[in-house]
């Protein structure tokens, strides 16, 4: 099927208009007629997505507290979406020419941002480029008219970051030790940075390619390091002058790494790959997503997954689970791409991105063995950045930026099965919404509710686990 005529199809659905049928559910094949094979019996299907907003460029996805807005990294700024209306997503604003009064001109490439209440982070470049490298912190308070509240220009490129609504958190992988940095936005000046070299010298006889700092995340005073086969580590960031190690959860030493005699082969497929890492809301469950490819004839690379670790005490993690990958028919660098990529954990769910894999949402209630509750792919018309749960909704990002196939970049939004599971699941038998009808645990009132239920979730298991 064209890509034109999914997303015109795509359109239709969030109008309203009656549609055709054939682009989506399990893991469609497209044929002839412009409709797709079903999937197969044992296959997990999902509903058609509820709209698309089409988009130049699309990277990072993240939605406001409330849910009612999408952020979205658009590699020259950043776009403000609306999400009231989950049928018809509606660009509310844009900024572009980031740090423009820089003598380097704006940052060329916003790949990643982050949200902390009503202020929005944007950094870059990700990878080498002209113009100026930093960031820009906005106050998204008024939706349709972000209004700029610092920025700072550093000497590194940024490809991840993460923020607490004072601290910036950066991937300064041009700099000694790829370290990650911090940076005060209200001073706009560094307060601190931590790397493996402050853990171990032995780094220093490793190859930094091997040991990028791809991505970061924060919450409760501790940092979550991906330090690609370096492994991922956990950091002390209360006091962001005196950034301190708590534990390496996985990877292999720095003299397994040293001793390796081809580290472009190694950087590309398993094991290792620490893509992205996130927690959920009580920081006691770790998500781990590697990104890999497989470039040689002996199957021995990707894809691969997201590993699911119970750090309820991170100085002895333990693996619970392997979220795999969807299937591919070619997966190296230049085919059909389904490896992991970014996520989100929150209620108990896990919502993922698969690039040409589409996207997945995970039961993850009893972490040891995760169930797949949704998914959607449409391998030639779309290639997944990220997931991230809104509104009566969740939404994923295709991009164009990545190998193997031709998209048009925009912003998806999916009927949540959490929504649906919760509303079933009144002791009553009537719908558990509120009175104004919005379901408990989504956008307006209620919202974050099931952050709760998903602490009891967790908290459940470990009982039944100690009781078994």
């Amino acid at each position: 099927m064209r890509r034109r005529t999914v997303l015109r199809r795509l359109a239709l659905a969030g109008t309203g208009v009656g549609i055709a049928t054939g682009t989506t559910h399990g893991h469609p094949t497209p044929t002839g007629d412009g409709t797709a094979e079903p999937a197969p019996a044992d296959t997990p299907t999902g509903e058609d997505p509820l709209g698309v907003l089409e988009m130049e460029t699309v990277y990072e996805v993240v939605t406001s507290p409330d849910g009612h807005t999408a952020y979205v990294a658009t590699g020259d700024g950043i776009a403000l979406v609306d999400l009231v209306t989950p049928t018809s997503p509606r660009l509310l604003s844009r900024r572009t020419d980031l740090l423009s009064e820089s003598d380097s001109g704006p940052i060329q490439r916003v790949q990643d941002l982050a949200v902390s209440d009503s202020r929005l982070l944007a950094a870059g470049p990700a990878h080498p480029a002209d113009g100026a490298h930093g960031f820009v912190v906005f106050d998204v308070s008024d939706r349709q008219d972000p209004q700029r509240i610092a920025g700072l220009e550093l000497d590194t490129r940024i490809h991840n970051c993460h923020f607490d609504g004072r601290y910036a958190y950066l991937t300064a992988n041009d700099r000694d030790g790829n370290p990650l940095l911090v940076v005060d936005v209200d001073a706009e000046q560094e307060a601190g940075k931590w790397s493996l070299l402050d853990a171990d010298d032995a780094w220093t006889d490793v190859p930094t390619s091997l040991w990028p700092l791809h991505d970061v995340w924060v919450q409760d005073g501790r940092a979550y390091l991906a330090y690609w086969d370096g492994g991922t580590w956990v950091v002390d960031v209360s006091d962001p002058s005196d950034i301190s190690l708590v534990a390496k959860v996985r990877g292999r030493t720095p003299e397994d790494l040293a001793a390796i005699e081809d580290p472009g082969t190694e950087r590309s497929e398993p094991p290792g790959n620490d893509h992205f890492v996130t927690v959920d809301e009580g920081a006691s469950l770790l998500g781990i997503g590697g990104e890999s490819w497989d470039l040689g004839d002996d199957d021995s690379g990707g894809p691969s997954g997201i590993e699911l670790y119970d750090i309820s005490d991170p100085t002895d993690a333990e693996l619970l689970s392997t979220l795999d990958p969807p299937p591919t028919s070619d997966p190296s660098p230049g085919g059909i791409l389904t490896t992991a990529h970014n996520f989100e954990l929150t209620d108990n769910r896990c919502y993922s991105a698969w690039y040409n894999g589409g996207v997945r949402v995970h039961d993850l209630t009893d972490p040891t063995a995760p169930e797949l509750v949704f998914e959607w792919r449409d391998t030639e018309a779309t290639s997944f950045w990220t997931a991230q749960r809104a509104a009566g909704c969740f939404v994923a990002g295709s991009t164009n930026a990545s190998q193997g196939t031709e998209v048009q970049p925009g912003l998806y939004t999916f009927p949540d099965p959490q929504i649906r599971t919760q509303t079933a699941t009144d002791d009553e038998g009537d719908s558990a919404n509120g009175t104004d009808g919005t379901a408990l645990g989504v956008g307006g009132p209620g919202f974050g509710v099931g952050s709760a239920v998903a602490a009891v979730g967790l908290a459940a298991w470990r009982a039944r686990r100690r009781r078994d």
